[in-house]
């Protein structure tokens, strides 16, 4: 797990990396200081939890505690959501700091769905994204091809009837045979 702090504005949120899972958790007690005039993140947070389990709000019960280091420099349990989540409690706080980022989940939303409708735009935007982090051309296509390729794979083994679940297992498998090496290390290896 590796440790990190991230600013909002002027207010600093402590994150973590699991590496296990591959995914970031963020202090949601530093969030709602971030995104409220409250004097006590703490208790606000409190208050909300109360109010989101009232309304039968599953936000709650998918965030865990974890330890991370508090004001005083020691490691504390503090209470954590992964991206999903903190994004769902970012919407539950009613706060103007709080609008821009609900505005642009929004937007997100919005493009997502228009490219369901229509896939092509996910390629355009893939390949503009591409091209703002510096990919040439002929990389960017040869990646388009790779994540076909990688698509025409998982829908052979949908239709073989292989779970979603066990393709984590059989890529896995694949990268060991052709690099002796791990999907998770392989991918550490470009970075």
């Amino acid at each position: 797990m590796h440790y990190q702090l991230q600013l909002f504005g002027d207010k600093k949120i402590r994150t973590l990396w699991n590496d296990e899972e591959e995914k970031w958790y963020f202090s949601i007690i530093d969030i709602v200081a971030a995104l409220t005039d409250s004097a006590d993140a703490t208790a606000y947070w409190r208050k909300l939890k109360q109010r989101l389990k009232a309304e039968g709000n599953e936000s709650v019960t998918n965030c865990h505690a974890l330890k991370m280091k508090a004001a005083d420099g020691k490691m504390r349990l503090t209470d954590v959501a992964d991206q999903e989540e903190m994004f769902r409690l970012i919407q539950s706080i009613p706060s103007p700091k709080a609008e821009p980022v609900k505005q642009w989940i929004a937007k997100v939303a919005s493009d997502r769905i228009d490219e369901t409708t229509d896939p092509e735009i996910a390629v355009r935007k893939a390949i503009e994204t591409y091209s703002r982090h510096g990919y040439n051309d002929s990389w960017t296509k040869e990646r388009i091809e790779q994540i076909e390729e990688r698509k025409s794979l998982t829908d052979e083994w949908k239709r073989v009837g292989i779970k979603e679940i066990q393709y984590a297992i059989l890529t896995n498998d694949i990268y060991k045979a052709i690099s002796d090496m791990t999907a998770r290390e392989y991918k550490q290896l470009g970075k």
